[in-house]
């Protein structure tokens, strides 16, 4: 696992968000109403950007948070600070979620010592843009395959045993899934396969009660692209092309993880929310 670690870092990523300017809103725009009460939730890659704002919106809503991430130990920290300060438990568990020992060592960790599991938020993931295909290298393709798919697959299969009618699952997805990304070709094709995933397992899960939803940003301010590799010029233009004409934050994608974790979404399952500043897309 430290050998991965490694490699990952040689790219920059996953990148500190302590480091951004401006720094990405994190923060709940309203008071808690008791949606996610006496839950516990995982949230992957929770200890910055889009996994951050979701986990202090749900500690706000009344769960308890396993912080799943790679190895911003920092980051990981401020963000069991901000769940803590709304007054639940927070778990900051460190790891690869590519390696399926460590998704079962982790789910493992959360019921023993949180007691329960009601939802997973398969947030966390990786991106290298090239412009050229024949550009992207055979590690590149199947670290990316391995941190944005096969980590799902295992945490559900880690987490299946203990999830019950009641329960939600929700991955995040892309627009880059609808609207394609010239240079973004592993990382799409992968959001693609994430949006399959999701219709499918809904369709295996939902006699079972348990509800599987996707959420698809758009740009978002997070540590994602800047550490990512994006360049100097779509860093400056990030997100004007979006109608709206600016980059969402993570208090602006939040909700949509919130909506499709609590029962205010009871009677959706195998369906993806978009909030991408305004672009229409097909799904």
């Amino acid at each position: 696992m430290t050998d991965t670690i490694d490699m990952i870092h040689e790219d920059a990523l996953p990148g500190h968000e302590s480091r951004l300017d401006p720094k990405p809103e994190w923060q709940p725009r309203y008071p808690g109403s008791g949606r996610l009460a006496g839950k516990v939730a995982i949230v992957t890659g929770a200890d910055s950007g889009i996994g951050r704002g979701v986990a202090a919106l749900y500690a706000r809503e009344g769960a308890d948070v396993a912080i799943l991430y790679l190895c911003e130990h920092d980051d990981a920290a401020e963000t069991a600070r901000i769940v803590r300060e709304e007054g639940r438990r927070a778990l900051t568990i460190a790891g690869d979620v590519g390696d399926k020992a460590f998704c079962e060592e982790a789910v493992a960790q959360v019921v023993r010592e949180l007691g329960r599991l009601d939802v997973l938020v398969n947030n966390a993931g990786e991106q290298h843009p090239d412009k050229d295909i024949r550009d992207i290298t055979d590690e590149q393709l199947r670290r990316t395959f391995q941190t944005n798919i096969f980590s799902m697959f295992y945490m559900v299969q880690a987490a299946r045993a203990h999830l019950k009618a009641g329960a939600a699952i929700v991955n995040c997805t892309s627009v880059t899934m609808y609207n394609g990304s010239k240079e973004l070709l592993d990382y799409s094709a992968t959001k693609g396969a994430i949006t399959a995933f999701t219709r499918s397992l809904s369709e295996n899960l939902v006699s079972e009660g348990i509800r599987v939803n996707a959420v698809a940003p758009g740009p978002i301010w997070t540590p994602l692209n800047p550490f990512g590799g994006a360049s100097p010029e779509k860093l400056e233009n990030f997100g004007e092309k979006t109608p709206m004409g600016r980059p969402g934050q993570p208090n602006e994608v939040a909700p949509a993880f919130l909506f499709l974790a609590c029962e205010d979404s009871s009677y959706m399952s195998g369906q993806v929310l978009h909030p991408n500043g305004g672009m229409v897309v097909n799904g």
